[in-house]
């Protein structure tokens, strides 16, 4: 099976007034909603991309629910990986403290922003303005953690995006006891898998799941 490279952007955020974590993320391949985002409420948040190792979703997670935090993770994670230099991670903790890595063979352009409550990152875009209008709306939207994620998500496809196109997007949001009949945390799971607009699409769906399960936000 040919490996394909996770090229993307994606925000991970924290809502300290809700105790929600989330992501958002968009990119050309194929159901990312798959492979990027991992979430664990009351634990953190996990964005695992470009030649992704998937690994990290899970023991970023078990890591975090040791009480470690989002800086310390991410040096354990890239430090046991001989590949780091392919990998991009974004991480938010229990915290809500945020940390990011891009690798030095990740492909230009590549890089993230890290703030309170969040970090933006992405790989082969336009330019650094992607996370930069990321980072920039997330901060200034008012709403709860899954519109301003989106908002944001919307603001980093109109500063340039993915220099390759769009094709899937996902939004992940997790709360204690907000999954369906309150028997998990999952209180938002949403995938645009294939589409020619996915973050609009993830947009009129997100719209869909609030009318049918939540309070519009």
């Amino acid at each position: 099976m040919t490996e394909r490279i996770v090229a993307t952007f994606s925000i991970v955020g924290y809502d300290s007034q809700t105790k929600e974590w989330g992501i958002a993320v968009q990119s050309r391949f194929l159901a990312v909603g798959s492979v990027v985002p991992w979430a664990k409420a009351g634990v953190g948040a996990i964005a695992t991309q470009s030649y992704a190792n998937t690994s990290f979703g899970p023991r970023g997670l078990e890591l975090l629910a040791q009480g470690k935090s989002a800086q310390e993770v991410l040096d354990i994670l890239v430090e046991s990986d001989p590949e780091r230099d392919k990998r991009q991670v974004g991480i938010v903790d229990s915290q809500g403290n945020a940390a990011n890595f891009t690798g030095e063979s990740c492909f230009h352009w590549a890089g993230g922003i890290t703030g309170q409550y969040f970090t933006a990152q992405g790989n082969i875009l336009v330019g650094e303005e992607t996370v930069q209008a990321m980072a920039d709306t997330f901060t200034k939207t008012a709403g709860s953690l899954a519109v301003r994620m989106l908002k944001a998500l919307e603001a980093g496809q109109a500063a340039g995006g993915d220099s390759r196109g769009q094709q899937s997007a996902a939004l992940l949001v997790v709360q204690d006891g907000a999954g369906y009949g309150g028997f998990n945390d999952v209180k938002i799971d949403l995938r645009v898998d294939d589409h020619q607009e996915p973050i609009t699409e993830l947009k009129r769906i997100y719209q869909v799941h609030q009318t049918l399960f939540a309070k519009r936000s």
